[in-house]
């Protein structure tokens, strides 16, 4: 009898180490946790390479030329980020993202930034933080010939929109009687308006601006819907330190008016004398 309690209290003695244990654990792997999502900025500088997620299929803003380079409006930005951060544009590693999944690789770390076309939204604030933004943006919609002029034109037809875009969620929200064709890349979207699958495609204006003057007979028969927005970068919710940094470099080439560069160097050819640059590109002073 007396073994019996013995190993009994052996037996109890033993879970309550392993518990008293494997809390230690669970609390050094939650405070590493907190230390790598507060220091991911020294974490770049110790890894010397920043990772930023970018558009392939979106021309001109990220896409991927005839050699597979990484091309465009965002790439450009990105690369002179990188420079600011590492002091070389060569320590940035491009990773290619979609719509929908822009969020998931900053909360999955398979990013440090996306520059992606990405909407600043109520939304999207309350799962990743924005630094300052470059961009100035409207949702537009382009048919043939531009036939869609409002969205009333819109009964009984099919519009397609990207997955995770603000469009998606714009339609899906304030107009749900809307037959919406979604589609995970652009690409495949804007096939599918070549190909009469839809009647329509709503996507960030600008966008539309340019993938219609190269595709005639489609034009952006309504150029603005809803509310004006503001395209920004975007790091993991709670990563202040990289979100400072990145303010205080998107400060710095606003004072060199560096956007507009950029925009002369991707932008202005494809959209002529159209659009001016003022109307489109943010440059931070301060």
């Amino acid at each position: 009898m007396k073994n019996i309690i013995k190993l009994i209290s052996i037996f109890f003695i033993g879970i309550f180490f392993i518990a008293c244990d494997d809390n230690q654990k669970d609390k050094a792997q939650s405070d590493n946790q907190t230390i790598s999502n507060d220091t991911s900025l020294s974490d770049i500088i110790k890894k010397d390479k920043v990772v930023i997620g970018v558009f392939g299929d979106k021309p001109p803003f990220g896409y991927l030329d005839s050699d597979g380079k990484n091309q465009g409006f965002d790439v450009y930005i990105a690369k002179r980020v990188a420079k600011e951060l590492l002091g070389d544009e060569n320590k940035l590693e491009l990773v290619l993202v979609e719509a929908q999944n822009r969020v998931e690789f900053l909360r999955s770390n398979k990013v440090d930034i996306i520059f992606a076309n990405f909407t600043q939204t109520k939304e999207r604030e309350e799962v990743v933080d924005f630094a300052l933004p470059y961009m100035k943006v409207a949702l537009g919609l382009v048919s043939k010939n531009g036939e869609i002029s409002n969205l009333e034109d819109l009964n009984k037809k099919t519009l397609i929109v990207n997955k995770g875009t603000t469009a998606d969620f714009y339609f899906s929200t304030n107009y749900p009687d809307i037959k919406l064709l979604k589609f995970d890349q652009n690409t495949e979207a804007f096939l599918a308006l070549k190909d009469n699958r839809g009647d329509g495609l709503a996507h960030d204006n600008l966008l539309l601006f340019a993938w219609a003057n190269e595709n005639p007979p489609f034009e952006v028969g309504i150029t603005h819907i809803g509310n004006d927005d503001v395209i920004a970068p975007a790091v993991k919710k709670g990563n202040t330190e990289l979100l400072n940094k990145l303010n205080e470099i998107l400060i710095k080439l606003g004072k060199e008016n560096f956007i507009h560069q950029a925009y002369d160097a991707t932008l202005k050819d494809v959209y002529g004398k159209d659009i001016k640059a003022d109307s489109v590109v943010i440059e931070n002073k301060e």
